[in-house]
């Protein structure tokens, strides 16, 4: 059988499982075992590469928006400036030391922070930008998309994972080592 989608996944699960009283939380494994993909797999096509706007009429225009499936970033750049110049990483705590030593400057971008899901740019721009980001994503999610390039790759990935997610609620603790490895 093959592996190709949402649906075909399931189905498979379903049928290694030798159980058809599971179909409402086999999605819930699927999910599970993307979240353990996500914190765990590191694969060039996670990685993503997007341009986020300065809006210096915004309140707060030193403060962007990541995208909803950004984890970690990789690269940040002015994109519309002469020799796209690189933004350099700052911890919060260097962020911070940064704008009380320069009371409140206004200039083009130099430095990035990552706060929560915004990425803080320092000084506060004096004018509209674009950022030029490259970051690591989260693997498209099976239940809003009928499949994805790690299932188109890996099936036996995906299938797997999601019956190592599946042996707990099953209580098949001697099921975890064989699909686990």
């Amino acid at each position: 059988m093959s592996i190709s989608t949402y649906a075909e996944l399931q189905t498979a699960v379903a049928n290694w499982l030798a159980r058809d009283d599971l179909t409402s939380r086999i999605p819930e494994f699927i999910t599970l075992a993307e979240a353990k993909f996500n914190r765990t797999l590191f694969h060039p096509r996670m990685e993503t590469r997007t341009t986020l706007t300065v809006d210096t009429g915004a309140a707060s225009p030193e403060f962007l928006t990541l995208p909803t499936d950004f984890q970690t970033m990789r690269s940040a750049r002015l994109s519309g400036v002469t020799g796209k110049p690189r933004l350099s990483f700052m911890t919060q705590t260097q962020m911070d030391d940064f704008r009380y030593s320069t009371d409140n400057v206004t200039d083009q971008p130099v430095y990035f922070s990552i706060v929560g899901d915004q990425m803080e740019l320092a000084p506060t721009p004096n004018e509209n930008f674009d950022i030029q980001i490259v970051y690591r994503g989260n693997i498209p999610a099976l239940e809003s998309n009928s499949t994805n390039w790690l299932l188109t790759l890996a099936p036996d990935v995906y299938l797997y994972g999601t019956l190592l997610e599946s042996a707990p609620f099953n209580r098949d603790d001697e099921r975890l080592g064989v699909w686990g490895t």
